[in-house]
């Protein structure tokens, strides 16, 4: 399987780079791509996981990406909707997938930083436990992130819920995972 990995670089989410170490047969994309490119490189792929920060209209392309504020947007709607197994791993990326019908495994708000634990009312929210819940989260999708999906959402909705009995922010973030 061909897997193209989206994750602009933005030293707040490198603990989303364990997620696709284990993958070989992969393209990674962090900067430079045109719109046009990224539509062309999600046709010649088997699976896209996408990763970083976002909104409701796509994953948000740090700066990294010339002429565009979302590098995954409406305009590449068509083509990831040929593909079934994507992964969507962004603050609200459950909105872009339930508005156009995508399927795959995928996040809702996530919380990845202190400030933002801050702003979702998640009291007392450290550094340390925003660490912990943030590595914890990489290293358990990341074992299996080569499987389908269902698989993928079984585990870690299985293993990091484990972890969310003891750590708030991973407690947060795990009623915010889906899959369609």
């Amino acid at each position: 399987m061909k897997t193209l990995v989206i994750h602009p670089k933005d030293e707040t989410t490198t603990f989303l780079d364990s997620i696709y170490k284990g993958i070989e047969n992969k393209t990674v994309v962090q900067e430079g791509c045109t719109p046009e490119e990224i539509i062309e490189l999600i046709k010649t792929h088997d699976r896209v996981i996408m990763l970083g920060h976002g909104t409701p209209r796509g994953l948000l392309s740090m700066g990294r990406f010339p002429n565009c504020g979302h590098v995954i947007n409406k305009n590449m709607v068509k083509e990831l909707s040929k593909k079934t197994d994507n992964v969507y791993i962004w603050c609200h990326a459950d909105e872009f997938v339930k508005e156009h019908k995508l399927k795959g495994f995928y996040s809702g708000m996530f919380v990845s930083e202190v400030d933002e634990a801050f702003y979702e009312r998640i009291n007392d929210a450290t550094q340390k436990v925003v660490t912990e819940s943030n590595n914890e989260f990489g290293r358990i999708l990341g074992e299996v992130i080569n499987e389908k999906t269902v698989d993928i959402f079984d585990y870690v909705t299985s293993v990091y819920g484990e972890m969310a009995e003891s750590n708030k922010v991973a407690r947060y973030n795990h009623k915010r995972l889906y899959m369609s």
